[in-house]
């Protein structure tokens, strides 16, 4: 029997990831993907009020918080033809956007980065080389050789002491990195930097929202009422702080993010040539001029790419029960009607049945059920989404700007299209993608301000607020484009309360497993792409195309000793 790699958990993400890799020799021939715990907000839903699901739905996720409300928010709108008003859309917008760039970035630098940069290799830079290599690719005024000295030693520090930290355990010295020491120390610099950054750049959500994690939404519109002359609303100060921290995010993208993945990426072409998945993409679209109910008005554009076919763009409808479906044949739930079954999320069933192996075990059953995930299909077939899917769409729809970005980044490069379809592709549609979103805040925000000045402070309509103007019943469905890829809520209403919700997320798309036809998603199929092991006790090929998509999977924490009993339980009274 050839050998079974496990990645459990993965690290760097957002929640429980297993990874089980069916080895050829050094070739992955089989990757199974296994999410390791269960959501179960859409239980908790039922019954409660449309107007507070926003509240529950955002505990999704701790990372992806923002994106949860506003998809949650937008359903219930959708369901009840709720529109808002202009200045809640331009505010909502600047929200999304400021959470795809502080996330991005971290992203970056925080989680997938470590995958190309050997920090214990940046010791033997030389700050003064590595401060001509920062200054040969961009004007970033930190970029001196003092810098770059003090972040050495600051380093260095933390590897005599044996405490890396925040930097332990990874594969230093992995023959897979290929950076030289300069690289190194300009990309781990950037690193301690970023942490700095993300903490000013987060106060945009603190201020339209009130706080950070977790800002607060309203159906109908913002909570975050305008007033110029007023110290508890909107005003001339915190607009003023609105345009410092797009201006900051602006300035780090463009003299750090963007020349920190291309010049990361010139020494990494090879991946170019693997990790390219299902080759089906999706997106919802976003970012509207002119209400969720105009798409024409979206920055990015709703659509679906099949077979990499970048000529043509398929219309995605997610009240059409024949286009989104979700499977559980190899997944830890039931439904009614039979486990091959496919649910459209207004009929969709949260019905938890876990049959896998007791902890601990080594492998899975994968001709079973093998994942708290289930396996979402567009027209039966599987989709990634995110930001490659985005950026691709884009391209397709011939948006100027990601034109320029992507022919740019492929001359640079020097590597063919069919590079933007792999682990490599996926990375750098992640940077541009920020690139666009970080430039478009600003003709928002000089939106907002020009309404502002010609009068118009409104921010909430409270035309629907009262659930005595609903209907019985209304159903309706929230999507968005969250930095991870498409996100959508499904609800269905039934006298004033919720009677069924269904949350499907990016990750759910990407890192499901395979559906009844035996068709793998995205996250498996890239794996079993062209990946060759160096050494399976330290398998930094499966982090590098598993990072590229950003895992965010629901949040839960199961503690646990060897032997699988349980040891802390909270009860909440």
């Amino acid at each position: 029997m050839s050998e079974r790699v496990v990645v459990d958990p993965i690290t760097r993400i957002e929640g429980h990831l297993r990874i089980e890799a069916q080895m050829d020799g050094n070739r992955i021939a089989q990757a199974y993907s296994a999410g390791t715990m269960v959501r179960g907000i859409e239980i908790i839903l039922r019954g409660r009020d449309p107007r507070d699901a926003w509240a529950f739905a955002q505990r999704i996720c701790g990372v992806c918080t923002l994106v949860h409300g506003i998809a949650s928010v937008r359903c219930v709108e959708n369901a009840l033809n709720y529109p808002i008003p202009p200045n809640a859309q331009l505010i909502r917008n600047l929200m999304i956007a400021a959470q795809f760039v502080h996330d991005h970035v971290m992203h970056f630098y925080h989680l997938h980065a470590l995958d190309w940069v050997d920090v214990v290799s940046a010791l033997n830079a030389d700050p003064k080389a590595t401060s001509e290599l920062a200054q040969s690719l961009s004007n970033y005024p930190k970029s001196s050789p003092g810098y770059f000295a003090d972040m050495k030693k600051k380093l260095q520090k933390f590897v005599e002491a044996g405490q890396l930290g925040i930097f332990a355990k990874a594969y230093w010295g992995h023959p897979a990195y290929k950076l030289p020491p300069e690289a190194n120390l300009m990309a781990v610099s950037h690193y301690l930097e970023a942490l700095a950054w993300q903490r000013d750049v987060a106060r945009l959500h603190t201020i339209f929202g009130g706080k950070n994690p977790h800002p607060n939404f309203v159906v109908g519109g913002a909570p975050s009422p305008i007033d110029l002359n007023s110290d508890s609303a909107i005003n001339s100060k915190r607009l003023s702080q609105v345009q410092d921290i797009i201006t900051k995010m602006r300035n780090f993208v463009d003299q750090v993010y963007v020349p920190d993945t291309l010049a990361i990426a010139g020494f990494y072409k090879d991946w170019g040539m693997r990790g390219e998945g299902v080759g089906n993409f999706m997106t919802y679209g976003d970012f509207p001029e002119k209400g969720m109910d105009d798409p024409s008005s979206y920055l990015i554009p709703p659509g679906v790419i099949l077979d990499r076919d970048l000529t043509t763009v398929h219309d995605v409808d997610m009240n059409d029960a024949d286009q989104i479906n979700e499977y559980v044949a190899h997944s830890w739930y039931d439904y009614s009607g039979g486990k091959n079954e496919g649910l459209h999320p207004y009929k969709g069933e949260t019905s938890l049945n876990y049959t896998g192996p007791t902890p601990p075990y080594q492998h899975l059953d994968v001709e079973q059920s093998y994942s708290w995930l289930k396996s979402p299909r567009w027209r039966g077939k599987p989709m990634e989404v995110g930001p490659l899917a985005r950026v691709l769409t884009l391209y397709a729809k011939g948006h100027e700007q990601t034109r320029e970005l992507v022919d740019m980044t492929l001359k640079q490069l020097d590597v063919p299209v069919r590079a933007l379809f792999s682990t490599l592709g996926r990375t750098a549609a992640r940077t541009l993608e920020t690139k666009v979103i970080a430039d478009a805040m600003q003709t928002w925000y000089d939106n907002l301000v020009a309404n502002i000045q010609s009068g118009d402070t409104t921010t909430f309509n409270e035309a629907y607020w009262d659930p005595s103007t609903w209907p019985a019943e209304a159903r309706g469905v929230g999507y968005m484009e969250a930095p991870r890829g498409a996100l959508a809520h499904w609800i269905v209403i039934k006298n004033g309360k919720i009677d069924n919700y269904q949350a499907v997320v990016p990750s759910t798309w990407n890192a499901g497993p395979r559906d009844p036809e035996g068709q793998p998603g995205p996250y498996e199929a890239a794996l079993q792409d062209n990946h060759e092991l160096h050494d399976p006790e330290q398998p930094v090929e499966i982090l590098r195309t598993i990072h590229s998509f950003d895992p965010c999977i629901a949040c839960a924490v199961h503690v646990t000793d060897p032997d699988g009993e349980e040891l802390v339980k909270v009860k909440v009274r």
